[in-house]
């Protein structure tokens, strides 16, 4: 493992160097903008960003894939901190921001489920999730990205946010088309050198210089009620320890918000895993990034961070910036710390224009273009996951997406295979009436498969024959099994040949007398039922 991990350390230090600097840019806001969406400190969500980060760039499923402080995450997180600062302020000695210690408590919890999740190798799972589904997904995770950066057109009059009007929006929309423009036109004369890096130089050295009254990430932060990047390095939050106690009766809220949380972050993880792998044409490691997203989610848990997942915007920022080691994730996490440490003053100058114009171009890249011109082309079902899917992110948010699209796309494969199902039928020279089976015999099919029978004008002599079909679940055995025993109630003589050991080890748990009517041949399958499989697994 060690040998792997430096293998995949950098191979380019360049690269990974100048895109690392320019992922720790863009963190910036989203870290900030994602904590106060949850009703925390920035600076907590900056050390989430950061502890997430360092850890999943050093010890996760792959290179180049950036982890920190997610939108998604922060929304689930939002109820739990409510009730914990109610709780906390109607105590005997009233406890300002229980909440927040509620949540680090519960990433302990987050961080042990994941580790769970990747010991026991469910990473592998993701391969399930159709094409369609990803699709849906990329799609409305581009929608959701681009969404959120309208927010950034906003400016605070008195409580309520206002839109931008008149020559400051005209000054935001010409920075940010002007940061677009260099990410478009830069890699067409060089690409030595991340565009979105010299992008963010170049706008904010015209609105410093030209001295331009525009929003930045220092008067970002002071609008949303921080107080500034400024900060100091993590702190062991010993205190968690001695809150525990206030959890009495509220136990399945952290339970319940634990298994959701970790739930969200891997499923976001695994498709950002997998979407990179595409982009990169090499294969990452998922049951990995189990281990290393739970290790970090702890650490956060312990030291103050929000917690988070993998950020699919940040990580193609990273990949398309040439950002291919794990040098890259590791200089975005220090260099995002070496900001809160050393650097405040000066991040807090970088118009927020330029990063919005940054993502916008993430946007333009994530979003599946081809998915317009396959509409018409692809099966009407998967048509209609790919947009469901898409919707569903953007009105919920991806965890439900993906189980609604595995769902439908799970539905639709069963429908159709439970169709397949056919039965050819013969007469032998001596009467014997053969059926043989062809296509899967499941949950699905076993009514199809009933139906092809005809037990009271059938000859006295009856075979059938699976060798052209699979039995693929207890449902399909079941089946097998009730049609034997009504041929035998009614005085019939009945023969079942090519069936797979297993199969007739589970016949012959139930009906020991149907050693009788299995007949062995070498030509029997060798295919295994998958209830049986999974109690083996187990």
């Amino acid at each position: 493992m060690l040998l792997s991990l430096f293998k995949n350390f950098t191979q380019n230090p360049k690269n990974d160097i100048l895109s690392g600097l320019t992922v720790a840019l863009a963190l910036v806001p989203e870290a900030v903008a994602f904590a106060f969406v949850a009703g925390i400190d920035p600076l907590v969500g900056l050390y989430g960003a950061f502890i997430m980060g360092i850890v999943t760039a050093l010890f996760g499923g792959r290179p180049g894939m950036i982890s920190g402080a997610t939108g998604a995450m922060a929304v689930v997180m939002v109820h739990l901190i409510q009730k914990g600062n109610e709780v906390g302020l109607n105590l005997s000695e009233p406890v300002q921001y229980l909440g927040l210690q509620w949540l680090f408590i519960t990433l302990l919890l987050v961080g042990a489920i994941q580790i769970m999740a990747g010991v026991f190798r469910l990473g592998k799972f993701v391969r399930l999730i159709p094409h369609p589904v990803m699709m849906g997904f990329v799609n409305g995770l581009a929608i959701v990205i681009f969404l959120s950066q309208l927010g950034l057109f906003k400016e605070s009059r008195g409580t309520v946010p206002q839109w931008l009007t008149g020559p400051d929006l005209w000054i935001m929309l010409a920075l940010v088309a002007l940061t677009m423009g260099v990410m478009f036109g830069l890699p067409k004369l060089t690409k030595k050198i991340p565009a979105a890096l010299i992008a963010i130089i170049v706008v904010a050295c015209i609105t410093i210089f030209g001295n331009l009254d525009v929003s930045t990430v220092g008067s970002f932060i002071r609008d949303g009620g921080g107080s500034g990047l400024k900060g100091s390095l993590p702190v062991f939050q010993t205190q968690i320890f001695g809150f525990i106690d206030t959890l009495n009766g509220h136990w399945d809220l952290i339970f319940s918000t634990a298994f959701l949380l970790a739930a969200v972050g891997l499923i976001e993880s695994l498709m950002t895993l997998n979407l990179i792998d595409e982009m990169t044409e090499t294969r990452g490691s998922g049951n990995r990034e189990c281990v290393a997203q739970g290790s970090a989610n702890i650490l956060n848990g312990l030291f103050g961070g929000m917690g988070g997942c993998a950020m699919i915007g940040q990580s193609i920022i990273n990949v398309s910036s040439g950002g291919r080691g794990r040098l890259s994730g590791t200089v975005a996490a220090v260099a995002l710390l070496c900001f809160v440490l050393f650097g405040a003053p000066l991040i807090e100058q970088i118009p927020i224009a330029a990063l919005v114009g940054v993502m916008f171009m993430v946007v333009i890249g994530t979003f599946a273009w081809s998915s317009f011109r396959i509409l018409n082309k692809i099966p009407l079902a998967d048509a209609i996951v790919l947009i469901t899917v898409s919707a569903v992110t953007v009105w919920q948010d991806l965890a439900i997406a993906v189980f609604v699209g595995v769902i439908m796309s799970a539905l639709v494969f069963a429908w159709k295979s439970a169709t397949m199902i056919r039965a050819r039928k013969q007469i032998k020279e001596d009467g014997t009436k053969v059926y043989e089976i062809w296509g899967p015999l499941f949950f699905g099919s076993t009514t199809a498969f009933n139906s092809k029978f005809n037990i009271s004008t059938d000859p006295n002599s009856v075979e059938i024959d699976f060798i052209e079909s699979k039995i693929s679940d207890h449902s399909g055995v079941e089946a097998v099994r009730n049609i034997a025993n009504k041929y035998i109630d009614s005085g019939k003589q009945i023969k079942l040949t090519h069936l797979s050991p297993d199969c007739k080890a589970l016949l012959l748990k139930w009906n020991p007398e149907f050693k009788t009517i299995i007949e062995d041949s070498i030509e029997d399958p060798r295919y295994y039922v998958v209830t049986d499989t999974l109690d083996a697994e187990l």
